[in-house]
């Protein structure tokens, strides 16, 4: 096995031009684990941890761009403000060990549908970007195109995911998942929520129910719908248990979940309406009170 450690990001790229079959790493948290119980053995590793760039974020008041290996923990102390969704479920990575080495380009690179940060990648918006690069060039990959398959997503085989460009919210958003115990797990299922206000919209996303991460498209339309009509974005007023169990429902309808070793199908449609019910109600309540402090 080859192991090659660039000190620049062009030496990476180089390294991943000449051996487009190497396997990157950084924080390693899954890596690791296929390694060393002989799940994969590639022909190459790419070693990423001398590429500092990639463990360095910028904010320009609209989009933070977030390079692919700033840790978990850092998300969660530096960017609680403008990506909530994302530090929540920063929150629920693994360990401390793991939070101070994982990063969402390997999430993202994985492509897992258990992954925890896509469900709150996906609600932040339509303008989520993965900044993807090779000797060829750079190119930004909306979000809702990455992910093509279990653990598959569209990277070329000698492109290398350089940052994710994530919109600042101009909303509430959260984050929920359930696991077989409260920490160190991996999702039975997850699902993130978001309010976007300055467009009238709002964005959904379904973690481990499906083949791969996805939106409620449906759910999210029903819900723009009835905040549009009734007024509510400018009014804040509450919702009403309806709009609120249809939503549940609308999400549990987008799941195509599986039966495995950590939950059943069924249960995992349950709990995907339970919490969609539960980060729609306290985004809202959250987002009401701003309104009502406003005025």
């Amino acid at each position: 096995m080859e192991f090659l450690r660039p000190a620049t990001w062009d030496e990476a790229l180089a390294a991943k031009a000449e051996y487009p079959t190497a396997l990157p790493i950084a924080g390693g948290t899954d890596v690791m684990v296929e390694l060393n119980f002989d799940v994969h053995r590639p022909s190459a590793i790419l070693d990423l941890n001398r590429v500092t760039e990639l463990t360095e974020w910028t904010n320009d008041g609209s989009v933070v761009r977030l390079g692919a290996s700033v840790p978990y923990a850092r998300i969660i102390s530096e960017l609680s403000g403008p990506l909530p969704g994302l530090a929540l479920a920063a929150h629920t990575v693994g360990s401390p060990q793991i939070r101070n080495r994982g990063g969402v380009g390997g999430n993202l690179g994985a492509a897992s549908p258990a992954g925890d940060s896509h469900p709150a990648l996906l609600a932040a918006g339509r303008d989520v970007h993965v900044e993807a690069a090779s000797v060829r060039g750079t190119r930004l990959i909306p979000i809702d195109e990455f992910y093509v398959g279990v653990k598959r997503n569209c990277l070329e085989a000698d492109e290398l995911i350089r940052a994710v460009h994530v919109p600042v919210a101009d909303g509430p958003q959260q984050f929920s998942k359930i696991g077989t115990r409260n920490a160190m797990v991996i999702a039975v299922c997850a699902f993130g929520f978001a309010l976007h206000p300055k467009n009238g919209t709002v964005g959904t996303g379904i973690g481990s129910a499906a083949p791969t991460p996805r939106r409620a498209v449906e759910a999210e339309e029903y819900l723009q719908g009835v905040l549009a009509e009734r007024g509510l974005w400018e009014s804040g007023e509450l919702l009403g248990t309806e709009v609120v169990q249809r939503f549940g429902e609308l999400v549990k309808a987008a799941a195509s979940p599986i039966d495995d070793v950590r939950g059943t199908a069924d249960y995992r449609r349950h709990a995907l309406a339970v919490m969609a019910r539960r980060t729609l109600t306290w985004c809202w309540n959250d987002y009401g009170k701003q309104i009502r402090s406003a005025a």
